[in-house]
């Protein structure tokens, strides 16, 4: 009767070994670098930190990963492609779960995207798209839809101007040359003011996205252009430099000038407020929450979306002004 117990007793144990092993080992692999039954590991290379819209959105993804439970893998680009491009070929070695990247300009991804897809890691693209005629290589792109945000810009001009006799100058502040935001931006506002032939764009330079840029670049346009009527910066951190030269060359922002940017962050809100700025349209930064579960959905080898838009919205004066106490970036 005891040599029966412990026969019986061996099986069942090498029988719960044999469980476990098969439990540990091919069950768990997600063909995507990682394993369905570890924690989710997620490379994502930003571009930088070049706009207040920039560290919300950081600061969003870090934050979001967290409370998902994601173990994130953070890079910053310096708004370099070449940056990029190693943090995401770091990432396919080191074999995360899942890619995430927000490219820095439009072109020339294919190579190291094709390196992801043979790797089987699935690759998202946040707030920027890139221009490959091969869609296999992402699974998705989260974001604004930045045609319409320049279209919208530009239809409120229109209105604006309605009542305005004799040409309206406008000076047209650029994203980063060759970026998805910039092109399509400027793409979206041109469509827009096709409408009133009395609205020309008589100056037209890249200013980085950055507050400094858009300084530096504007006090160039004032000194070439004597009568600017109306400036549209691609972004908020723009308009703000912007307004620094403006002031600086004895002009109101506003009034002698007027200006209409794209963002929506705390600081271009607040210049709305004051009414340095006259209309914003909304990008929103916080896209943390939904990259965590797209990410959780192309593990786990779900089918999403090809493309995700994100809800905006756009403010005057008095929507800033009842916007700013609760604004979160």
């Amino acid at each position: 009767m005891h040599r029966r117990s412990a026969v019986a007793l061996t099986a069942a144990m090498l029988g719960l070994g044999l469980l476990t092993a098969c439990g540990s080992s091919d069950a768990g692999d997600s063909g995507s670098g990682g394993s369905k039954s570890d924690k989710i590991t997620l490379g994502f290379a930003q571009v930088g930190a070049e706009s207040g819209w920039r560290t919300a959105n950081t600061k969003s993804i870090q934050a979001s990963a967290k409370d998902a439970g994601i173990t994130l893998k953070f890079s910053d680009a310096q708004q370099k492609q070449a940056n990029q491009i190693q943090s995401i070929r770091s990432y396919i070695q080191q074999k995360v779960d899942v890619i995430a990247f927000s490219p820095v300009v439009e072109s020339g991804w294919d190579p190291v995207l094709k390196e992801a897809k043979d790797a089987k890691i699935p690759v998202i693209l946040t707030d920027r798209a890139v221009d490959s005629k091969d869609t296999t290589l992402y699974k998705t792109f989260l974001g604004s839809d930045f045609v319409k945000e320049g279209k919208t810009a530009g239809e409120w001009l229109v209105k604006d101007s309605a009542s305005a006799t004799g040409t309206v100058n406008i000076a047209e502040l650029q994203g980063t040359t060759g970026s998805a935001p910039a092109i399509d931006r400027q793409q979206g506002f041109k469509e827009a003011i096709a409408a009133d032939p009395k609205l020309k764009i008589v100056a037209s330079q890249t200013g980085d996205f950055t507050r400094a840029g858009g300084k530096q670049v504007m006090e160039a346009f004032l000194k070439a252009n004597k009568n600017i009527n109306v400036l549209f910066a691609h972004n908020d951190d723009m308009g703000l430099g912007a307004i620094e030269a403006i002031e600086a060359a004895g002009l109101t922002p506003g009034k002698d000038i007027k200006i209409v940017t794209i963002d929506a962050v705390k600081d271009g809100m607040q210049a709305l407020s004051d009414g340095k700025i006259n209309y914003i349209v909304e990008c929103n930064p916080l896209l943390g929450p939904q990259l965590m579960d797209i990410a959780k959905k192309v593990v786990a080898g779900e089918t999403v979306p090809a493309r995700i838009v994100t809800p905006d919205q756009t403010f005057d004066q008095q929507q800033a002004k009842a916007a700013l106490p609760d604004r979160k970036y």
